[in-house]
């Protein structure tokens, strides 16, 4: 028996075998296109129930499904996973397209739709049928027969290339090491890093150490070692992945995902693929992104190019450096930092073992929504780091499950991310709650040593908590409208308002105690984080303003006429850039948020969410970090509605008014500085 057709609750990890994900898929579509069948041959009038809410709560055995299979796919990958992922991804696609271009459905939609005045609904009822609406309006439902076929071959070709660009990706990251057999290399690396990299020769079976491109192993190498050539070195096989021209290259990919992307819009009557997407987000047009961004540019360029310009004179004055390289940014800001501040992350580390983070992270949550976290041994898991925990509110009611899985692995793609392996929604009256899983790429514990987090680990440790809280806590009837169901562009808003406890004396007085001596961190050294916090702001601000107007650049223009990946994104880093251009490197050929994942004209939410995070961040300290009454009000109005109402109405209800800039640009110290 095949255990993804049989009911399950929790995946059934332990039981699936990679040949039962094909099989399944098959079954789940053909099921899935049954449900859709009943619909479109009900004999009765459409109605909202009959039609709207039958479509939403179907093909959930095909959603399961996916979002296991998917999940592996992503976390705990193979090779033979890949190839089955190649496969499905058409046929899933293909489906999806026979859902959007089925005329006899649209057209029950559509009469729902059009007498919608009548009907009496609530504002989730009116959201649905919005959404159903429109995404069969903007996926060709009412193109010629012609245009409705183009649009398949593009979205079936659509969906192998984003596979394959992350297949190259992963490939390349995994295929790269620097292996060092004499010390001296290592000069500068603290010893935790040391050891860390010598028990990943050791499972390589190689003798001395290992430097790899994943980010534990990359990041602490280009930030503290000496030696400058070996950092240029892992800085370009870094830079370069995908942009190599051989078999792994993504050069092609990249121009073929983007004008396929623009086809597709152009098809549905848009402009561009930016003024398809941005129709369904907050900031609306390409014309409003590109305006925010630059005027947020405006502000933080000033005090960037200061910032840089400080740096290169300390990199010159300590060792002679001239010219002020990639691979010299991480290792010149850090000791710059040290010199400001007398902090480092060496200094933080031993305070911030992750159990103690995660613990941390748990009362936060405890304290401002009332939720308790219990670990649970019962639950089967993809791999045995991960780690399951059973959540209650204070009534003792059941919340969510929550999976955790911390550590990089030959399988697992880099980054950190928050997805669900099952949705919350009301069904017969039952609220169904979701299971809802964090993923991160977090230094692993050594012989000598527990995993010691970064402060930026710790404050991704939240982020991606705060994604995870908005699927926790959702509280929605609808599957499609609930948890993280939200514009792209309100997201953000969840996970990164959570970062800011990081930086609050109050907040890590739960969680930041010596692994050894069980001792709080020193208040100066929360000091020195609060006052280092605004460290560069201007230069990172402008490194995540031009991945933005990277996105817009590809996205937001037709681009047809470009014929070399390289050339074009000079061009969009033009009035962003601040070292100098390495020709051997490339950032969309690696940019897999755009590419791969579902930021493509939109990877400016990140900078728009910090506007509304910082202004609702600034209610939590007006009134008090952990004010019941505020928390309350962000659980209630944000994290608990989902989808089910225009984001901005949903903020304004928690806040009062709409977000003003200004929280953002006093926290970033750009106000300031530009002054």
């Amino acid at each position: 028996m095949n255990p993804l057709l049989s009911p399950f609750n929790t995946a059934p990890f332990s039981n699936i075998k990679n040949e039962h994900f094909k099989p399944a898929f098959l079954q789940a579509i053909a099921d899935a296109r049954a449900e859709i069948d009943t619909i479109t041959a009900n004999t009765d009038a459409p109605t909202f129930e009959n039609t709207v809410v039958a479509l939403d709560y179907s093909g959930q055995q095909l959603d399961r499904i996916s979002s296991v299979f998917f999940n592996l796919n992503s976390a705990e990958t193979n090779d033979e996973i890949q190839k089955i992922a190649q496969e499905v991804s058409p046929l899933l696609s293909e489906f999806g397209n026979d859902i959007t271009l089925n005329e006899a459905l649209f057209l029950r939609i559509k009469t729902v739709y059009d007498g919608k005045d009548a009907l009496d609904l609530n504002v989730e009822q009116q959201t649905l049928l919005d959404k159903k609406y429109k995404g069969f309006s903007r996926n060709g439902a009412n193109l010629e027969d012609d245009k409705k076929e183009r649009l398949r071959e593009i979205d079936a070709e659509s969906a192998k290339l984003k596979l394959t660009f992350g297949e190259n990706i992963l490939a390349e990251t995994n295929a790269y090491q620097l292996h060092l057999t004499n010390e001296a290399d290592l000069d500068g690396l603290p010893e935790g890093e040391k050891e860390a990299a010598a028990q990943l020769a050791k499972t390589k079976e190689l003798t001395g150490w290992l430097v790899t491109l994943d980010y534990p192993s990359y990041i602490p190498f280009m930030k503290y070692a000496s030696n400058r050539e070996l950092r240029k070195e892992l800085s370009l096989a870094f830079g370069s992945k995908g942009f190599k021209g051989d078999a792994l290259d993504n050069q092609e990919n990249v121009l073929k995902i983007a004008k396929l992307r623009h086809e597709r819009a152009n098809l549905l009557g848009y402009t561009t693929h930016a003024h398809f997407v941005l129709e369904e987000r907050m900031a609306k047009t390409p014309e409003k992104v590109i305006s925010f961004l630059n005027e947020l540019l405006d502000k933080a360029k000033p005090a960037a190019e200061r910032e840089f310009q400080q740096l290169a004179d300390f990199a010159k004055e300590l060792d002679g450096i001239e010219g002020l390289q990639k691979w010299d940014g991480s290792y010149y800001s850090e000791k710059l930092k040290q010199k400001l501040f007398s902090l480092d992350d060496e200094m933080l580390k031993p305070y911030f073992k992750l159990e103690n983070v995660i613990a941390g992270v748990f009362k936060v949550a405890e304290k401002l929504f009332g939720l308790s976290f219990k670990e649970v041994y019962n639950v089967d898991t993809y791999h045995e780091e991960v780690k399951t925990y059973e959540v209650s509110n204070d009534k003792g009611e059941f919340v969510s499950l929550f999976y955790a899985d911390f550590h990089p692995r030959a399988g697992k793609r880099g980054g950190a991310w928050m997805t669900s392996f099952k949705p919350q929604y009301v069904a017969e009256g039952k609220n169904i709650r979701p299971h809802i899983s964090n993923v991160c790429n977090f230094t692993k514990p050594t012989e000598s040593k527990p995993s010691l987090l970064t402060f930026n680990e710790v404050t991704t440790l939240f982020h991606e908590f705060g994604h995870g809280l908005h699927g926790m806590l959702a509280d929605t009837v609808y599957p499609s409208l609930s948890g993280t169901s939200v514009f792209w562009d309100f997201v953000e808003l969840p996970s990164q308002i959570l970062e800011n406890w990081c930086y609050e004396k109050e907040a890590l007085e739960l969680f930041a105690t010596h692994y050894e001596t069980g001792e709080l961190i020193p208040m100066e050294l929360v000091q020195k984080i609060k006052e280092s916090a605004t460290f560069q702001e201007g230069m990172a601000t402008l490194r995540q303003l031009s991945f933005g107007l990277l996105d817009m650049s590809w996205h937001g223009a037709d681009p047809s006429d470009i014929i070399d990946v390289k050339v074009h994104e000079t061009q969009a880093f033009s009035g962003t850039n601040l070292f100098p251009d390495t020709a051997e490197t490339c950032m969309s050929t690696a940019f897999a948020h755009i590419f791969q994942g579902g930021y493509s004209s939109g990877y400016y939410s990140y900078k728009w969410a910090e506007v509304l995070d910082a202004d609702a961040f600034a209610y939590f300290k007006e009134k008090g970090i952990f004010n019941k009454e505020v928390a309350t009000k962000f659980k209630e109005h944000v994290l608990s509605k989902g989808g089910t109402e225009n984001p901005m109405e949903l903020y304004k209800r928690f806040r009062g008014a709409e977000p003003k800039i200004e929280p953002l640009l006093e926290r970033a110290g750009l106000i300031g500085k530009v002054d």
